[in-house]
């Protein structure tokens, strides 16, 4: 036998129990072949030597917008400390485009800035054009005075609307915020972006992930809806994955709007399920919207936003409707991933999995919880009772931790973001980011899961802290298993698909606050080099 590749000279962290270590490393048809003594005597086509250098399983975020952050790469990054620095990135922007083109930019925190954009001030550095700038959550976005004529309101006569809100001024009149659902007013001139630049900007994403170690993802919210483009996002994955862009595998979640009753059934056009595809492409979970942001302050929440009486955030749609679609795509053998940021919504979703599994037991469903920010002791307890997955984001600690324990107050950020509760508590718990965000490098999410330290220096919560090979795993098997591909990847072990991440230093033995310092120097994905800076 003679393999495809054999890496050789590397300390291997495999995360199998059974060979929890391995120098050697051999690949055959895009699997692990074997390791250490079971490739004695083999040769191979490519042999690769590591150095001595550490690797690890591959990286596998369960929640990435990897469509989303390709965009986000071409339009103005305004991740900046005050409104004047981003007016005037705007204003630098205006000066180079033609009269009528869109300013399209993206990353901005109010709670950094000190409040939101405004339309008029947008007005002036934009020079008239017509402006929209998404905040970094995705849950809202502020427009022009432009940008609302081309939406269909020459005189800003712009209507409530259902799900989401408006932002006015004292006279009632649009300051340009449009949250949640409102947003729609801008997707329907927006979206979706053409086919040739969303096919671009998936390679454009796919290469610098590739460079952070990711060699799996699942991209939450393809299609018609709140975090999708449009009909044909599928069909661009799969151009880009024929064109050797998508560099990594990919399971795409359609969002919820795109799926509706088909002949005796309920799912996609021609009756598609999830699992449709292989192990590079294919379908996977519903992702249904219940809630918004919690920096951002529009997650439905039990109690009242800190310093701001009588504001407990909103569902985006009635309870009585989110309820009825989570039933029926649960019986209609959907996974469904739902996300819930609020503890209310939390509620309104437990429920609805609660009744699901009462009236259409299924084992193993696997739903899923997106985000699940915001939990009580009950809570958690309902989540391990029902099998169902929380999907938090360790990344959200030190770039937007600030943002949230403002909102949240010293009291019920005990709550936040659990990780450490969630294992004790016998709970799958994946890795993700939710880029773009926040950062989607893993190692950088590996790192605030350990360190609980938000990016003004102050402890998240310390007592969620996990150990580094805790956070490795939940980046590797816990994200598999959250898709059911725990069969296929998570550990190095034989027969399993050959994607592994070679790093600059060992990450479960470095100083925990040296985490994010590491360096991805080569992405292995069946067995393939994607990235390479070994020399």
């Amino acid at each position: 036998m003679r393999l495809d590749a054999l890496y050789v000279n590397g300390r291997f962290t495999t995360l199998d129990p059974d060979r929890p270590t391995a120098s050697r490393l051999g690949v055959f048809g895009g699997r692990i072949a074997g390791l250490d003594e079971e490739l004695d005597g083999l040769t191979a086509d490519r042999v690769v030597d590591l150095g001595g250098r550490p690797a690890v399983p591959g990286f596998n975020d369960a929640h990435h917008h990897l469509s989303m952050r390709g965009q986000r790469l071409r339009e103005l990054d305004l991740r900046v400390g005050t409104l004047d620095e981003l007016y005037a990135l705007v204003a630098a922007r205006a000066a180079e485009l033609p009269p009528e083109a869109w300013v399209r930019g993206a990353g901005y925190d109010q709670n950094k800035l000190g409040a939101h954009p405004e339309r008029e001030a947008l007005d002036r550095a934009a020079g008239g054009r017509p402006v929209w700038l998404q905040h970094n959550s995705g849950h809202m976005g502020v427009a022009s005075t432009a940008a609302f004529a081309l939406m269909g309101f020459p005189g800003l006569d712009v209507p409530d609307v259902p799900g989401g809100s408006v932002g006015r001024d004292r006279d009632g009149r649009p300051d340009g915020l449009l949250t949640e659902q409102a947003q729609d007013l801008a997707h329907r001139v927006l979206r979706p972006v053409a086919q040739e630049e969303f096919v671009e900007g998936i390679g454009l994403a796919s290469r610098v992930a590739a460079a952070e170690g990711l060699t799996s993802f699942a991209e939450p919210g393809v299609g018609r809806g709140l975090a999708g483009n449009g009909p044909l996002d599928v069909a661009a994955f799969q151009e880009a994955l024929r064109r050797g862009l998508l560099l990594q595998r990919a399971v795409l979640m359609p969002g919820s709007p795109n799926l509706h009753e088909v002949g005796d059934g309920f799912g996609l056009d021609l009756g598609i399920r999830p699992g449709l595809g292989d192990e590079r492409l294919r379908l996977g979970p519903v992702k249904v919207f219940s809630d918004g942001s919690l920096i951002g302050r529009t997650a439905a929440m039990c109690c009242d936003y800190a310093g701001e009486p009588g504001n407990r955030g909103f569902l985006q749609e009635e309870a009585e409707a989110l309820h009825a679609f989570i039933l029926r795509a649960h019986q209609a053998g959907w996974q469904v991933a739902a996300h819930a940021i609020g503890d209310r919504a939390v509620d309104v979703v437990l429920d609805a999995y609660a009744e699901a599994q009462s009236r259409w037991p299924r084992a193993d469903a696997r739903h899923r919880i997106e985000h699940c920010a915001v939990t009580s002791p009950a809570q958690v307890a309902r989540i391990a009772a029902l099998g169902v997955i929380p999907v938090p984001q360790g990344r959200f600690i030190s770039e937007i931790g600030d943002g949230m324990l403002a909102a949240l107050g010293p009291e019920r950020s005990a709550g936040c973001y659990r990780q450490r509760t969630f294992l004790e508590a016998g709970i799958v718990l994946p890795g993700s980011s939710d880029c773009p965000v926040v950062e989607g490098a893993p190692l950088l999410g590996i790192h605030d899961l350990v360190n609980q330290r938000t990016s003004g220096g102050r402890p998240f919560n310390p007592g969620e802290a996990l150990t580094a090979e805790q956070a490795l795993r939940a980046y590797t098997s816990g994200s598999a298993y959250a898709v059911f591909d725990e069969h296929l990847k998570g550990t190095l072990t034989r027969g399993k698909l050959a994607d592994f991440a070679v790093l600059s230093d060992d990450l479960l033995a470095v100083a925990p606050q040296s985490i994010g310092d590491i360096a991805v120097l080569a992405t292995v994905i069946g067995g393939d080099l994607v990235h390479d800076l070994l020399g």
